[in-house]
């Protein structure tokens, strides 16, 4: 009688569109105590969730409002091509008594895509880091929402096992150090209350909040989605005896399923940035939700990999990232004009450095601002109007104009007798690098057989 009485009350309660209630409810006195959060009770902490509206969020947020813990929710705006209403996350955290606050980051995370794609910042397997451009954006953007609503505490609802608690809690130490982060899936009271996602639909069903796995349904994998692509990975993904095409995609479709004709598309870029589309002048945001959808009409930027995580451990993803391949493979070509030889070299090394820094979440550090700041000195000159013809996941070059700062001249590079390079004074070259050459041969420095043969002899 007393459980039937009590979840009336509980389900009442949660009718009242005033209901926000921090203070600890009955079963508190039932709930195993955690240490790491009566140390927040204790010192008055408002802890600030980053939530989804999914099982966890939901989970992770009652049980820290039932312990007695001062809570509030928030959730980044950072374009989820698979959520069609951002609020609908205010309704899902709703029945867990919480409120819940929406910051929009979208043009902040545009912002993010562009500098990955003009440092070409892809990870293992051409992985465009969806991810990991979304988290450097969230922390920050949250973080100082959080701020604003007087948290003292951030909790994440990354696992042990991944890169992103690695990334949120790295990022809260950077940007604050006095700022307290809270990992609820390694904390042991939550751990042992809920290994598992039957344990967490058993909790939330014991107080009236319903929850259904569309994943189960529907698909057989985990999706983490940004407005710069999706990462599809755990589940049936983790085999790799299972195809990536069980993935279905949400940005575009497959390369087979592409039209049968040629889509040409023309991209306008300045200082390393596409300014326009098809002749039209965008902003940021703009231009990524329009090459979103023109590269994901055409199967362009699905890719598969055993990436390298942060711990050591290797991950399998299934990626989509339309729009920045688009850009990235347009913006390759001006790059391919304007940088010389040794520019290119140390392009790539700074994209290297750029992208391992995003992964690792080490976006704010100075390395990685020093490496960002040079590829925008490089990018300078990047200045041109690139065509592309998009095929079943093909972007095919058509033509490069209005490309000012280009150091390609036909009459120089030619097979034919022009104006340009008289291959005759390349003889002088040829001298001044003979004397290295027959130096070396004269030491006997130079091995031309097979090196695999050899290795195999010497051992």
């Amino acid at each position: 009688f007393r459980a039937a009485l009590y979840r009336w009350v509980v389900a009442q309660a949660f009718a009242s569109p005033c209901f926000i209630a921090p203070v600890a409810m009955p079963e508190s006195a039932t709930l195993k105590k955690s240490a790491i959060l009566q140390s927040y009770i204790d010192n008055g902490d408002v802890v600030g969730i980053c939530v989804s509206g999914g099982l966890d969020s939901k989970t992770v947020a009652l049980r820290l409002r039932l312990a007695g813990v001062k809570v509030k929710c928030f959730t980044a705006d950072i374009g989820q091509p698979d959520e069609d209403d951002i609020n609908d996350v205010v309704k899902k955290m709703s029945p867990c008594g919480v409120e819940t606050i929406v910051v929009d980051l979208k043009d902040e995370i545009a912002e993010g895509a562009f500098e990955a794609i003009a440092c070409h910042a892809s990870y293992d397997g051409g992985y465009w880091q969806s991810t990991g451009i979304g988290r450097f954006v969230t922390a920050r953007g949250l973080l100082q929402a959080m701020k604003k609503h007087g948290c003292t505490v951030l909790s994440h609802g990354a696992t042990g096992r991944g890169n992103d608690q690695v990334r949120f809690e790295r990022y809260v130490n950077v940007m604050d150090p006095n700022f307290k982060v809270y990992a609820p899936w390694r904390d042991p009271v939550l751990l042992e209350e809920f290994p598992g996602r039957t344990q967490m639909l058993q909790f939330l069903q014991r107080h009236g909040i319903g929850h259904s796995i569309i994943s189960q349904a529907r698909k057989r994998y985990s999706t983490d989605a940004n407005i710069c692509g999706l990462s599809n990975e755990a589940e049936d993904l983790e085999s790799l005896e299972t195809p990536m095409t069980i993935v279905n995609p949400v940005m575009g479709v497959w390369p087979k399923d592409a039209p049968d004709v040629q889509e040409e598309v023309t991209l306008r870029f300045e200082q390393g940035r596409c300014v326009a589309v098809n002749g039209k002048l965008l902003k940021p945001l703009q231009v990524l939700k329009l090459c979103n959808q023109i590269g994901g009409r055409n199967g362009l930027g699905i890719s598969q990999a055993l990436e390298n995580r942060i711990l050591g451990t290797k991950s399998r993803g299934v990626y989509e990232a339309p729009g920045m391949e688009l850009l990235g493979q347009a913006i390759t070509k001006v790059y391919e004009a304007v940088l010389d030889r040794r520019s290119t070299s140390l392009f790539r090394q700074l994209s290297a450095h750029v992208s391992d820094q995003i992964y690792d979440g080490r976006y704010f550090d100075p390395s990685t601002r020093v490496a960002i700041n040079a590829v925008w000195e490089l990018a300078a000159p990047a200045q041109g109007t690139v065509k592309l013809g998009l095929f079943k996941g093909h972007a095919h070059f058509l033509s490069l104009t209005d490309c000012p700062h280009s150091i390609y001249f036909e009459a120089d590079s030619s097979m034919e007798a022009s104006e340009g390079l008289n291959p005759v004074s390349s003889q002088g070259y040829l001298e001044v690098s003979s004397v290295e050459a027959k130096a070396m041969a004269k030491a006997r420095l130079i091995d031309v057989t097979s090196v695999w043969q050899k290795r195999r002899k010497l051992s």
